[in-house]
C-alpha cells in the first residue's frame, strides 16, 4: 500500500510539473507580455526596460521558467494586467463561490443519479426504468447554457419562485437551486447510466445467484453485493465528475452571474489578463490532479488487488 501511494503521488507531481510547463509556454506564446501594458499607453522606453527586468524577461527562457515556477510555488502569481491587483487575491475572492457551487452540483448528481441508476437496473424493463432513462436522455441532450436560460425563464421570470442571477451573502439554498440543477443534471444523467450498466453487469454474475440461493434479502443482495462490486467504474467517473463540476462551471457562472473562477476566467480572456488566466488554469489543473489522486486511493481501499497493479 505504501509503494502504491508513493507511486501515485509521484505521478501526480509529474503531472503538475508538466502542466506548469504547458501553462508557461502558452503564456509566452502570445509574445512579450509588456505589449499588454503598453496597449494602455502607460510606459516609455525606460519603463519598458524596467518592467522587463521586473518580469525577468531579460533572461533566457528556461531561466524565466524556473524563476516563475519558484515564485508560483511560494504563492507569488503576479498582478492582474487589468486592475493591478494580486492574482492570488482575485482567485481567493472567487474560489470559495466556485467550490460551493461545484460541491452542491456534485451532491445533486450523486443523490439523484446513483439511486435512480440502481433502481433502473433492479427494475429493468419497468416503468421506473423507462422514467429513469428518460431523465438521463433529457439531461445529456440539453445544453447547460440553454437549460439555465429555460430555468430562469420558467422559475424566476414567470413564476417568480427563485432568484434568477444572484449569489447573495452567506449561504441561501434558494440561490443555489437553479445553477445547481443546470450544472448537475448532465452529470446526474451520466451517473445514472453508468451505475445502471455496472449494476446490471454484476446482477448477472454467478456470485449474485449464489447469494440469492442462500436466502439473502433482495436489499442486501443489491446494496451490499451488487452495488459495492459495481462501484469501480462509477468511482472513476465520480473523481473526474467532481473536478469537472468545479472547473467546468464557466457557462453556468456566466448565465447566472455567479462570482466564481469560471466567470473570472472569462473576464480575463476578454481583458487579455494573462496572469489571472494563468492562475485560474493552474488552480483547475491542481483540482483535476488532486481529484484523480483521491480516486486512486479510493480504488486501493475498495479493491485491495489494485494496490499491487
Amino acid at each position: 500500500m505504501r509503494f502504491f501511494l508513493i507511486r501515485r503521488v509521484l505521478f501526480a507531481f509529474i503531472a503538475v510539473i508538466g502542466a506548469t510547463l504547458i501553462v508557461f509556454a502558452l503564456s509566452r506564446a502570445i509574445g512579450d507580455p509588456r505589449y499588454l501594458y503598453l496597449a494602455q499607453g502607460r510606459f516609455n522606453q525606460q519603463q519598458w526596460d524596467a518592467l522587463g527586468e521586473e518580469l525577468n524577461l531579460d533572461k533566457p527562457l528556461i531561466v524565466q521558467y524556473f524563476i516563475w515556477l519558484g515564485a508560483t510555488s511560494t504563492g507569488d502569481w503576479g498582478k492582474s494586467v487589468y486592475n493591478g491587483r494580486p492574482v492570488t487575491e482575485l482567485i481567493g475572492e472567487r474560489i470559495y463561490n466556485t467550490l460551493q457551487l461545484g460541491f452542491a452540483a456534485f451532491i445533486f448528481a450523486g443523490f439523484i443519479g446513483v439511486p435512480l441508476g440502481v433502481l433502473s437496473a433492479v427494475k429493468r424493463g419497468s416503468v421506473w426504468d423507462l422514467l429513469s432513462r428518460t431523465f438521463a436522455l433529457l439531461g445529456q441532450a440539453a445544453p447547460p447554457f440553454w437549460l439555465g436560460i429555460m430555468l430562469i425563464l420558467i422559475f424566476a421570470a414567470n413564476l417568480n419562485w427563485l432568484p434568477s442571477a444572484t449569489k447573495g451573502d452567506g449561504f441561501a439554498i434558494k440561490n443555489f437551486i437553479l445553477p445547481t440543477i443546470t450544472i448537475g443534471w448532465l452529470f446526474a444523467s451520466a451517473n445514472l447510466r453508468l451505475v445502471r450498466t455496472s449494476v446490471l453487469e454484476i446482477l448477472d454474475s454467478e456470485f449474485i445467484k449464489l447469494a440469492r440461493a442462500k436466502g439473502l434479502s433482495e436489499r442486501r443482495v443489491v446494496w451490499k453485493h451488487a452495488f459495492r462490486n459495481g462501484l469501480i467504474a462509477p468511482l472513476t467517473f465520480a473523481g473526474i465528475n467532481l473536478a469537472a463540476l468545479v472547473t467546468g462551471s464557466v457557462l453556468t457562472e456566466t448565465v447566472f452571474a455567479w462570482p466564481g473562477l469560471g466567470r473570472l476566467s472569462i473576464n480575463a480572456v476578454y481583458n487579455n489578463d494573462f496572469p489571472v488566466l494563468t492562475g485560474c488554469v493552474l488552480i483547475f489543473t491542481l483540482i483535476y490532479v488532486i481529484a484523480n489522486l483521491l480516486v486512486d486511493i479510493a480504488y486501493a481501499l475498495l479493491d485491495p488487488r489494485i494496490r499491487y497493479a
